[in-house]
């Protein structure tokens, strides 16, 4: 008797302690993977085609996302380079590890035959500098609950990061992963758009509002951030052979119709979007054990698709 009444109260402890630890397991957190194949079509926005650049490397097609409502007259200058195929020919000269792959005219470097440089064509060789752009509340802004180290306030602006300060009446581009902007020398009006870099490492931030941000590499950001090291100061490449030529870098707009990426960008206002910085701020699943309930703007990545793989 007395024997079973032990059986029966080790068979009671053990179910209990495991309801207790089935009850400890963190709750399962959706991966991007499925809260993205929920998501609905008025979800996903087309980029304008007049703002989208199409690169074409060795190594595959680079598509770039131009940002004119920050930066309207840099945009409007590589719109007319790559219109009159200024981009066309020239190369990648600088690679930076952990920090930004970079391509302009080979002839611009410190070393280079200045005689040889490309002409711009009808573009503008200065522009103001466009490192913020006035505080507009009619701009679409989704605010980041989370803070942030450099910004009274950051948060997404179609697609882009965005860091606003009110106080002082201004709002700029971040320097997040994969975000383009325009190389220049000290002087603020030498950066034109001839010579561009795209961010490959952990974000630089302390270079917001001192450089001009245009855009976002939309796809193909591994075809820079995958080549080789350059071996120079700053990563330049010390030997010619080293670059890589750049195919053609042409605005979408300019291409037929039926030769446009048919790319799609989720939007940074919707609920799947909200959802997916949601479930990165507070993962929850058998291998992250301690969520850590925050979230930084340039750790969330802003999804893109083939619209021709939906069909």
């Amino acid at each position: 008797m007395l024997l079973r009444h032990c059986l029966a109260l080790a068979l009671a402890v053990s179910l209990s302690a495991t309801v207790a630890a089935d009850e400890a397991k963190p709750a399962h957190t959706p991966s991007p993977k499925e809260l993205l194949a929920k998501s609905q079509p008025q979800e996903w926005r087309t980029p304008d085609p007049q703002n989208l650049l199409v690169m074409q490397l060795p190594q595959g097609r680079v598509l770039i996302e131009l940002a004119p409502d920050f930066a309207p007259l840099h945009v409007a200058n590589i719109r007319t380079m790559a219109h009159e195929h200024y981009y066309d020919g020239l190369a990648i000269v600088r690679v930076h590890d952990n920090f930004v792959t970079q391509w302009g005219d080979p002839a611009s470097d410190d070393n280079g035959d200045k005689s040889k440089l490309k002409s711009l064509g009808s573009a503008k060789d200065k522009l103001p500098p466009e490192y913020t752009r006035p505080y507009d509340a009619k701009l679409p802004f989704t605010a980041l609950k989370d803070g942030d180290f450099y910004a009274p306030e950051v948060g997404f602006s179609e697609g882009f990061p965005v860091a606003r300060d009110q106080a002082n009446h201004q709002e700029w581009l971040t320097h997040c992963y994969g975000m383009v902007g325009v190389g220049r020398d000290i002087d603020p009006e030498t950066g034109s758009g001839s010579e561009l870099y795209a961010v490959i490492g952990q974000a630089p931030r302390a270079l917001d509002r001192n450089i001009a941000v245009v855009g976002r590499v939309l796809q193909g950001v591994e075809y820079l951030s995958g080549l080789p090291r350059g071996t120079g100061p700053l990563g330049f490449y010390e030997q010619p052979d080293q670059r890589i030529a750049i195919g053609s870098v042409h605005l979408a707009a300019d291409l037929p119709a039926d030769q446009r990426p048919a790319i799609q960008v989720l939007r940074t206002d919707s609920a799947t979007f909200a959802a997916l910085v949601d479930a990165k701020r507070n993962r929850l699943d058998d291998f992250y054990r301690f969520p850590v309930h925050k979230v930084d703007l340039c750790s969330v990545s802003i999804p893109v698709r083939d619209a021709k793989t939906l069909h």
